[in-house]
């Protein structure tokens, strides 16, 4: 499903300002020299607090805001071109925080194939991307639905069959879990790790829940506009002092075997999940039992 032509990385961040309100005395710098590439097929989880950029940097990535000073490639398109733009959110989605916000028709189906009719595609083009999309995130059996009448999570799953439909390389959520129950995040979580896993979707997830961001393979933490941590999700969140000077959390299944260590444990790895958790304890288990019995084995 998703673009691209392989033969460069399809996003090339370089030395990256946006500057609000620029040539005024309410100059703010939200973005301040970021310098980032992103590899097709990657899932990659963008993290800091408050104010550090996330969403102006996600932002940047669509040209939905272009750079106030360097660039932003998209599968070698220039965001700073006009007559790119369109091409470049084709390739690039984004899923917003507030589902409502993000539907524009009054049936599911419709609303899904806004954005084909928009590309100008044949009814019968439209009609089979529309299905293929729903399918995808498990909500064909509520192509006659009323979005109003959904769950968030489940409008946040048409909103994302809506980006589907475009046929992207990338989608983008920018705290798209942020207003949902728990059963609605799980959902949306589900189908953006089996976009990824299966169709080969990058996927970059902004989010202030560290839960939620250790189920990324990659992390980038931002802070004051600038990159203050990148690198694999386990060794990025092996940096609790970093973290904790950025003014973020740990994983909670990542604080919890900091402490066991602490206590004297020895936990194996740099578990992030639950499920990472439990083999690293029973792998630690199944050592002792193998050290009890060699020890007490007649000789």
């Amino acid at each position: 499903m998703s673009g691209g032509t392989g033969s460069v990385p399809l996003i090339q961040v370089q030395d990256l300002r946006y500057t609000y309100h620029a040539g005024t005395p309410q100059a703010v710098v939200a973005v301040d020299g970021v310098t980032l590439t992103i590899e097709r097929g990657e899932s990659l989880a963008l993290i800091g607090a408050n104010g550090s950029g996330k969403s102006t940097l996600a932002k940047c990535l669509n040209a939905l805001l272009q750079p106030s000073a360097g660039r932003v490639l998209v599968d070698g398109l220039d965001t700073r071109d006009r007559d790119a733009v369109w091409a470049v959110r084709q390739r690039v989605g984004m899923v917003f925080q507030n589902p409502d916000n993000q539907l524009v028709a009054t049936v599911v189906e419709e609303d899904v194939a806004f954005g084909p009719e928009n590309l100008g595609l044949p009814p019968a083009e439209i009609r089979r991307r529309v299905e293929e999309a729903l399918r995808v995130v498990e909500m064909w059996e509520y192509r006659d639905h009323e979005p109003h009448l959904l769950s968030g999570g489940q409008k946040q799953r048409v909103a994302i069959a809506g980006m589907l439909a475009m046929r992207p390389a990338c989608l983008i959520l920018d705290e798209a879990t942020a207003m949902l129950d728990p059963q609605g995040r799980a959902e949306v979580l589900r189908t953006a790790a089996r976009l990824n896993r299966e169709d080969g979707i990058t996927i970059v997830h902004i989010t202030h829940a560290m839960e939620e961001a250790a189920l990324a393979r990659r992390v980038v933490a931002l802070a004051a506009g600038r990159v203050a941590l990148d690198g694999p999700a386990d060794e990025v969140f092996e940096r609790a002092d970093v973290l904790r000077d950025l003014r973020l959390d740990l994983p909670p299944v990542a604080a919890l075997a900091q402490g066991l260590r602490a206590g004297g444990l020895a936990v194996r790895g740099r578990p992030l999940t639950p499920d990472d958790l439990v083999e690293a304890l029973a792998g630690d288990a199944h050592a002792a039992d193998a050290a009890t019995g060699a020890a007490t084995r007649p000789t």
